[in-house]
């Protein structure tokens, strides 16, 4: 397994470790609901290094991702960042992902750790067909942490002389931070918490790490492991790869069509499928579900209606930290995904009622 530059420090702080993604990572340290609470009211501090990490530039970098992504690259700004997909040729998901534009002609694309090998070596191809476009994968060389919670920009700005706890949703800057240069700072987040992710050099990684858990001791700062990464993305309605999207998965069912631009002039893989689908309506959508019966739902339940017919399958669930009760996404029949409508869980054999709700699942407050 690959080990991230903070391994060792994981490992000395008592880290439940597992491979994810072909890394040995920390799923927890002292708790998944500690940490997810700490992140929620607090900050909290994720190694996320095993992600990818993909340059591309040139002079035909945009009309490139303007074929290869969903979004529309050409509206984005220097210090913009976009959430997108990679669409396959039969309107399916590749991959989610994050664009960053350092130029009109650099951007960072930021990839799934799971997915890295299959996206380099999608894009790879597709840019045979540019000339003035070059790939560069840094991900062995790229450090990430996310700094997350309320208080997660007050700790970073004690580390950069320059403001930087405005920084808007969706940008970042280029700034010095624990006197390290170079350093990628951005505001996106996946925990709905707020905060900032850091994108470093991996040589630059364990400093910053021990600067920020220095900086943050008086508000409490902890380390938080993939476990309670994954229970604050799901209060949000977040997707995750493989759960909720996949290269089977219609972006227009998993209510991704707000990132899937079919304006004209932009010749997007996978663009006339998905457009049938957003024509014809989708058969099924992703929905979340909070549960009104006492059960903790799992990806691969079964969705009932109120006779017992199979309407869908959770794609995520588990118990909410924060509400304390059984939350989950799932896909259902589109008849059954009104919000407020009642739907049932199949846990252990037996239907547990469950009602669909807007998302984000979890709407704040303690």
């Amino acid at each position: 397994m690959k080990e991230t530059p903070l391994h060792s420090r994981h490992v000395a702080l008592g880290a439940k470790m597992a491979e994810f993604a072909g890394y040995d990572m920390p799923i927890e340290y002292t708790g998944i609901n500690d940490e997810h609470l700490t992140v929620r009211h607090g900050v909290g501090v994720f190694d996320v290094s095993h992600m990818g990490e993909i340059w591309v530039q040139g002079q035909q970098a945009v009309e490139f991702l303007q074929r290869v992504i969903s979004n529309d690259a050409t509206a984005l700004a220097d210090g913009g960042v976009q959430y997108s997909y990679f669409p396959n040729p039969k309107g399916g998901i590749i991959d989610d992902f994050l664009n960053y534009r350092l130029s009109p002609n650099r951007y960072l694309l930021v990839v799934n750790a799971a997915n890295l090998e299959k996206d380099w070596a999608w894009l790879s191809q597709e840019a045979k067909r540019f000339d003035g476009v070059e790939l560069q994968n840094s991900s062995l060389e790229t450090g990430q942490l996310a700094v997350q919670g309320p208080l997660a920009m007050k700790v970073v700005q004690k580390l950069v002389d320059e403001p930087i706890e405005d920084l808007k949703y969706y940008t970042f800057k280029i700034v010095t931070l624990a006197g390290q240069p170079g350093v990628i700072l951005s505001a996106t987040g996946y925990t709905g918490a707020g905060g900032c992710e850091i994108y470093c050099k991996s040589e630059q990684l364990a400093h910053i790490w021990d600067a920020l858990m220095e900086a943050g001791k008086t508000e409490g700062i902890k380390p938080a492991g993939l476990g309670a990464r994954d229970t604050l993305r799901l209060e949000m309605g977040f997707c995750l790869y493989g759960h909720e999207i996949n290269d089977e998965t219609s972006p227009i069912e998993a209510g991704l069509g707000w990132v899937t631009k079919l304006k004209e002039g932009k010749d997007m893989i996978g663009k006339d499928p998905i457009a049938a689908v957003k024509a014809a309506g989708p058969r099924r959508k992703l929905v979340g579900f909070e549960m009104v019966d006492k059960g903790i739902p799992r990806q691969h339940y079964r969705i009932l209606d109120a006779q017992g017919n199979p309407i869908g399958e959770v794609t995520s669930g588990t118990m909410s930290p924060c509400m304390k009760i059984g939350i989950g996404m799932g896909y259902v029949q589109k008849e059954h995904a009104a919000v407020d409508g009642e739907i049932f869980i199949e846990i252990r054999n037996k239907p547990l009622k469950a009602k669909v709700v807007k998302l984000p699942i979890y709407k704040g407050g303690k």
